[in-house]
């Protein structure tokens, strides 16, 4: 009983110190030129990261661009209920008023989402000027996957993941999301590549990226609006234990790249996902003659989708991004159970 009390008061001591030098760390390169840039990590989150204990970063820009007013709001409490319910502390990233925010209160929550496509949509590329003109900042998956690293999260939930452009061998229209993946080792739990992307080209990308990429309990990767793309995954998780024993040995053999874990929508919300593909063409077509490109093609394309289709598109996307949030709170509770044992030993 002494050793086992022993061990665990190891643990803490370890998690706790590693905690503490990554805030130190952070807080010292971000002194520039006299001034500092500092993350700020909500309390709860910093307690649990201290003691080992699972966190799951959330990304913001599904509520300030993914989806409409309260909608938005509604969604992103429930999400981070979920992760509660389920033995996991949220952590949704933000930047507000030129300050870099990992966990965000209430308050905070719902003014991000009253300010909707006012606060910009902020891929890695953009965090510097957003930090530097004080401006209001929804992260995309690049963006926070930087952030969740920075302050040592390992699993990030978010919806569906950027891609290749549908004719981007041509555009060259390639999400950063995609070379986040191949460079920030943080595992991304969403429901596969949003179906308005190239998902074959999407995956070729990623391979050549070196990023590992798992699909949940099938063979096949998950088409975000229904469960199978048609494209053939190498890895297969079928547990979040699986899923935790995969992000941990990328971590221990310091691969340097992110994990990708694909969970298929629940079949029950993939009904309606030929009609929404049907919709995602139309769509698609308006977005090439209106010379809709770039970061604003997404949300158009979303919205016009969710337009066409009567809502269905919209409450698919609440579905799916629920559940992806379950199994993400889930893995991140099985990676911290595999960590405890393994400092244990």
């Amino acid at each position: 009983m002494a050793s086992s009390s022993s061990s665990s008061a190891v643990s803490r001591l370890n998690n706790l110190r590693r905690h503490l030098d990554l805030e130190h760390a952070s807080n010292e390169a971000a002194r520039v030129n006299g001034a500092i840039y500092k993350v700020k990590v909500a309390g709860e989150v910093s307690e649990a990261l201290s003691l080992g204990r699972a966190v799951v970063a959330l990304e913001s820009t599904i509520i300030s661009h993914g989806m409409p007013y309260p909608q938005n709001l509604e969604t992103a409490k429930q999400v981070e209920a979920i992760v509660r319910e389920n033995g996991a502390i949220p952590a949704t990233v933000a930047i507000l008023d030129g300050t870099p925010c990992v966990g965000l209160s209430v308050e905070e929550l719902e003014r991000l989402a009253t300010l909707g496509k006012k606060a910009q949509k902020t891929a890695r590329r953009d965090i510097a000027y957003v930090v530097a003109s004080g401006g209001n900042g929804a992260t995309t998956v690049s963006a926070t996957m930087f952030f969740a690293s920075k302050v040592g999260i390992p699993v990030f939930v978010t919806g569906g993941i950027g891609g290749v452009h549908r004719h981007g061998e041509s555009t060259m229209d390639i999400s950063s999301d995609l070379t986040e993946l191949g460079k920030t080792p943080v595992a991304v739990i969403c429901a596969g590549v949003k179906s308005i992307l190239d998902i074959p080209r999407t995956l070729e990308y990623l391979e050549t990226q070196r990023v590992c990429v798992a699909a949940y309990k099938t063979n096949e990767f998950p088409a975000f609006f229904t469960e199978s793309s048609g494209s053939k995954v190498s890895c297969r998780v079928d547990t979040p234990e699986d899923c935790a024993r995969l992000i941990e040995a990328n971590i221990k053999m310091k691969l340097g790249t992110g994990i990708l874990i694909a969970v298929p929508i629940p079949r029950e919300h993939s009904t309606s996902g030929h009609a929404i593909e049907s919709a995602i063409q139309k769509a698609l077509k308006e977005a090439r003659e209106n010379n809709i490109t770039g970061n604003a093609e997404t949300p158009f394309l979303l919205a016009r989708v969710n337009e066409l289709t009567g809502g269905a598109s919209l409450a698919s996307n609440i579905a799916l991004v629920k559940n992806n949030a379950l199994v993400g709170a889930k893995v991140a509770t099985s990676l911290a159970q595999l960590r405890e044992h393994n400092q244990s030993c």
